[in-house]
């Protein structure tokens, strides 16, 4: 009797075993491999009615212990809609997914807005993703009463961005960053508040620190935006905020090199600026002696939030000039002799990055 009750015994501790490895394997993914399926669910239907065709996907390995797990967890709330499966979700990812709804829009379309870069690039890029023209863009930029709109609802815009000497009303307040849309069809009040909003939330957590700065939101967002630009190839965005400070602190032009091609309307890699427009007088040029010791009317450029916290903490020193090799490394001087002396070294050792 020993004997049997021993056999039975691990006979039912096996069937057990061999139950639950069984479960397991036709409960987990299909695939090791990430393979999306758009899968549809149609109106009235239930995760009974469904099994058949989450097998038929290739989905699910047996449709008979996915009614089962169903039932046992009392699962329910499905949706009707277009659903992003994947063969690499086990049973349980599958039915979580399903049971959040419909939260896969096959229309809709990613942007990236990429950091250091100015009006043109956005509206060129919105124009290559949506169904939006560039001139909608710069039309939008002009419309004083939509602007008043934004003053009235963001708390770092301020009359600033009506000043008619500005290029682009909203440069250097649209936060660079990867974003989402409905559709091709998207007006452009909704990216650009989709991009404020995204700038609320970066600049909010140092709020109070800013608004006691004597410098205001327009002039910090302004002179971040340089600092993006000359820094983007920087290992060091706190101490060339720190040597921009001590040249408007000491009544210096910044001499900042992308301000004038900003100026000249001329991207960085496109060509060599011509002396006309190095000498050209006016309210970005940052090498013209009339801005001797301000900043430019507003912003080059939307700036990341490494660049405006580089602004807020600046690292300060007693250097005037800085320059970046090919590397990345910052290299800062006291006087313009050693600026040129670092210059020329970096030529000479073939470290000297050019646009």
């Amino acid at each position: 009797m020993k004997k049997i009750l021993l056999i039975v015994v691990s006979l039912l501790v096996l069937l057990v075993l061999g139950g639950f490895i069984f479960c397991k394997v036709n409960l987990g993914a299909v695939s090791k491999n990430s393979v999306e399926v758009d899968f549809k669910v149609d109106s009235g239907s239930t995760y009974y009615t469904i099994g058949s065709k989450l097998k038929e996907s290739g989905l699910i390995r047996n449709e008979l212990l996915f009614k089962i797990y169903v039932k046992l967890n009392n699962v329910n709330g499905l949706e009707a809609g277009t659903y992003k499966l994947n063969k690499n979700m086990d049973v349980k990812e599958i039915i979580n997914t399903l049971s959040k709804g419909n939260n896969y829009n096959p229309d809709a379309i990613v942007i990236t807005f990429k950091e250091g870069k100015n009006m043109r690039y956005i509206a060129s890029t919105i124009a290559e993703f949506t169904n939006n023209k560039e001139d909608d863009v710069f039309n939008l930029l002009k419309d004083k009463e939509y602007l008043n709109t934004l003053i009235n609802n963001y708390w770092f815009i301020d009359d600033s961005i009506l000043n008619d000497k500005l290029y682009y009303s909203l440069e250097g307040y649209l936060y660079p960053n990867t974003y989402e849309f409905q559709n091709k069809d998207v007006d452009i009040k909704t990216i650009f508040k989709t991009l404020l909003d995204e700038m609320d939330k970066q600049l909010t957590p140092y709020k109070e620190q800013i608004l006691s700065n004597k410098y205001s939101v327009h002039e910090i967002l302004t002179l971040a935006s340089i600092v993006e630009l000359e820094g983007a190839r920087s290992n060091d965005r706190e101490g060339i905020a720190g040597v921009f400070y001590n040249r408007l602190n000491s009544g210096m032009s910044l001499g900042s090199d992308v301000t004038t091609y900003y100026a000249a309307k001329v991207e960085l890699s496109e060509r060599d600026l011509y002396t006309y427009e190095l000498e050209d007088e006016n309210d970005y040029n940052t090498r013209s002696s009339s801005l001797a010791g301000k900043l430019p009317v507003g912003p080059i450029s939307n700036p990341s939030i490494e660049s405006i916290k580089a602004v807020l903490n600046p690292k300060m020193s007693d250097y005037y000039y800085f320059v970046a090799d090919k590397n990345g490394q910052t290299y800062f001087a006291k006087t313009y002799k050693e600026h040129l002396a670092i210059k020329d070294e970096l030529i000479n050792s073939g470290l000297w990055y050019q646009y």
